[in-house]
């Protein structure tokens, strides 16, 4: 069986394209799809490189649960507290809220069908085996199928033990390897010989076709019989059948020179993918200069101990898992793995130091794409940094510089573990720990979590003021003003936010929060009532974006501005402003910006007349609130629109028509909702016979409540 299509169609889930043809495995593929078909947990196990994961998704690709088919890979992951994250991260979902990653998969996964892929779990059985348990016995339509060295050990398991391939499709896959390549090799002879003493395991047989541009198959042949009489003791008997993987892959690293062999050792400490960069930083010097290392790595990729990838961060390299574990140990071997563990650290701090700054420039989104596909390498930089004594310092600066991810990009609750083991730990190094502090505090406001939020922005203050630490003081000044706001105490809010803003201008401090400060002014401004102002406040802001290519806090200054419009009428002006400004937040994977976006979308859909499409919106927006926390703060002042468009859609549609559209609007998925309300499509039902806003604007004035509710906790709008 040869088939180069792709595994899976856009909507089905994250399924990895399939970068070469798929060989052989005609009868297991059956016989795993089958399985997968009677079975709500299959176990796919056999040796590292016999061709599990590739075999997996193949057949979970022929699968058609109604949610898809998603991909979770845990060998990068080495912390069995990190397989929920990692899971949620697979899922593609975005929770702002304090719940633990294990209630947001439960969340989600109530009342889905989709069939998960946990690849790669032998190193996390445990956790891997009571999250299985956990998430099967209360979520009906899931199914998993795990792919890993060993079973997960659970009732009700079906196992699917994998061999290595049988001999015509090991030579069929050295053959089509090989012709990759551009040599042309008969598949008799030598070559079947070659992959009878490569047990035909498809990565030693991918390996040994990498060394075709030098080797001819009989040399190899006789290179492996060499190397294998050394494994058995110099005798010539031959190897029995299924030798471990280490066998294979040792005798791929025996062919290799000195230098690639250095390089193989000293590129295993990168997680997951590595650009030619920091592989010529980390790896260079000491027996190899940096200048050689594209050379070297360049002979690796030939011979398939390398894949090179695109991403949207550019081209970047990774080893297989297996491949990877070799070379640590042979990085241990050396003696120099300390070494290279600290300069793969170093590395990481220089990235984070330069992604931060560039966050305000008009490269935010080449930063945002860099950090997404360098997350593996910074969670292992942090890793170290926090779990060495001596270390502390760097590790509350890592975590408190990545604040434009955490919070940007949608990764509060993964921020939030970070902050907490970085601010817990003693450094000498005040500084570090007082900016680690305020990002904590500003993440726990985020995610609707009040009270911690205050204690962590007061200890902050309180030994900012005493360090003598001007810029750690304006934060935590500017984020508590953000918390009274989303209080709606906006009069303290008011006070807080200037005089936040006063301390920015005196130490010359202009950045993405800095005006992420000015916007939340603009709203305090607007709810009570002067919109001219606000208006004023954020044309500035909008300004001073464009002046500097930063689009993330620009789209929370379109945001207000988009109010501004709708409250004077003008509804064309403020959708477009909307359209924009949603554009640009799910752009970050921003998912309170999103939904605030939609949230205004659907009053502005209904000031246009289309009361049904608001109510569509509205249930869409109150489908993602549960990922972003209270829903609109629990802020009078932010849920007026709300209100006010809820009661004119119920108007038009009666309450039984209000809530059927709400509940579709709800059912549509994040995705979905956000191209629902960007493309708007039209509804069947009959238009609202309300008009513009205009008439109604008196029942609606951004102003602060006559009083302000008791409220839990908090968000705010960046």
């Amino acid at each position: 069986m040869r088939d180069q299509r792709r595994p899976h169609s856009p909507d089905s889930g994250d399924l990895p394209l399939e970068l070469s043809t798929f060989v052989g495995r005609s009868a297991e593929f059956a016989e795993l799809t089958a399985a997968l078909g009677a079975a709500r947990l299959v176990t796919v196990t056999g040796a590292g490189g016999v061709g599990k994961s590739r075999l997996a998704a193949r057949a979970a690709s022929r699968c058609a649960p109604r949610d898809g088919v998603w991909h979770v890979e845990l060998a990068p992951v080495r912390d069995p507290e990190f397989v929920d994250y990692a899971v949620v991260e697979g899922l593609g979902l975005t929770d702002h809220t304090t719940r633990l990653p294990h209630e947001t998969l439960l969340a989600h996964l109530a009342g889905r069908e989709l069939l998960l892929i946990l690849d790669g779990f032998e190193h996390l059985v445990g956790a891997c085996a009571e999250l299985a348990t956990d998430l099967l016995r209360r979520v009906p339509g899931l199914s998993v199928l795990a792919v890993g060295r060993r079973p997960l050990g659970l009732a009700g398991e079906r196992l699917f033990p994998l061999a290595p391939l049988g001999e015509d499709d090991a030579v069929e896959l050295f053959v089509e390897r090989a012709a990759q390549r551009g040599t042309a090799v008969p598949g008799d002879g030598d070559v079947r010989e070659l992959c009878r003493r490569l047990d035909g395991i498809p990565l030693a047989i991918e390996l040994a076709a990498g060394r075709l541009r030098t080797l001819a198959p009989g040399q190899l042949l006789e290179r492996l019989d060499d190397r294998f009489r050394l494994l058995t003791g110099g005798t010539r008997d031959v190897l029995p059948r299924h030798r471990t993987l280490r066998t294979t892959v040792g005798w791929s690293h025996e062919l290799c020179t000195p230098e690639e062999r250095l390089l193989w050792a000293r590129l295993s400490v990168f997680a997951g993918r590595f650009d030619l960069d920091a592989a010529e930083y980390v790896c260079g010097g000491q027996g190899l200069h940096a200048d050689d290392v594209l050379d070297v790595l360049s002979e690796l990729l030939a011979q398939s101990v390398l894949a090179r990838e695109e991403t949207p961060a550019g081209v970047c390299y990774r080893m297989l898992d297996t491949i990877r574990a070799y070379g640590a140990d042979w990085l241990e071997a050396t003696g120099d793995a300390a070494r290279l563990r600290r300069r793969h650290r170093d590395w990481y701090l220089g990235l984070t130091t330069w992604c931060e700054l560039e966050w305000f420039s008009p490269r935010q989104g080449e930063v945002a794409a860099r950090v997404e596909a360098e997350l593996p390498n910074l969670r292992c930089a942090l890793e170290y940094c926090l779990g060495e004594p001596d270390e502390a310092h760097l590790g509350q600066y890592l975590a408190g510089s990545l604040w434009f991810h955490w919070v940007g990009c949608g990764r509060l609750s993964e921020g939030r573990h970070w902050l907490e083991q970085a601010v817990a730990l003693d450094s000498d190094h005040g500084r570090s720990r007082l900016k680690a502090l305020w990002v904590l505090g500003y993440v726990a406001i985020l995610q609707g979590d009040s009270v911690p939020a205050l204690g962590l922005l007061l200890e902050c203050r309180e030994e900012a003021e005493d360090a003598g630490d001007p810029t750690a003081v304006a934060y935590a000044e500017h984020r508590t003003g953000c918390l009274a706001m989303l209080s709606d105490d906006m009069e303290r809010a008011e006070t807080l936010l200037r005089s936040a803003l006063a301390r920015y201008r005196e130490i010359g401090e202009l950045n993405s929060n800095v005006l992420i400060g000015q916007i939340e002014l603009a709203m305090t401004r607007a709810f009570q009532g002067d919109l001219p102002d606000a208006v004023r406040l954020c044309e500035d802001v909008r300004q001073v974006c464009e002046d500097h290519g930063e689009r993330w806090a620009r789209s929370y200054a379109l945001y207000v501005l988009a109010y501004a419009a709708w409250a004077e009428g003008h509804l064309p002006g403020a959708r477009a402003l909307l359209t924009e400004c949603l554009g640009s937040a799910h752009s970050f994977h921003d998912l309170l910006g999103s939904v605030l976006a939609v949230e205004l979308l659907a009053l502005v859909t209904g000031a246009e007349g289309d009361a049904a499409e608001a109510a569509v919106l509205q249930g869409a927006a109150a489908g993602m609130w549960p990922s972003v926390g209270l829903p609109l703060f629990g802020s009078a002042c932010f849920n007026a629109p709300h209100e006010l468009c809820e009661t004119a859609a119920r108007e038009a549609l009666g309450d039984e028509r209000y809530e059927e559209y709400v509940r579709q609007g709800a059912e549509l998925g994040r995705e979905a909702a956000v191209r629902r309300a960007l493309g708007r499509p039209s509804s069947d039902a009959p238009p609202s016979p309300r008009g513009p806003a205009r008439h109604v604007r008196a029942t609606l004035t951004m102003r602060k409540p006559a009083a302000s509710p008791t409220r839990k906790g908090g968000e705010t709008t960046g």
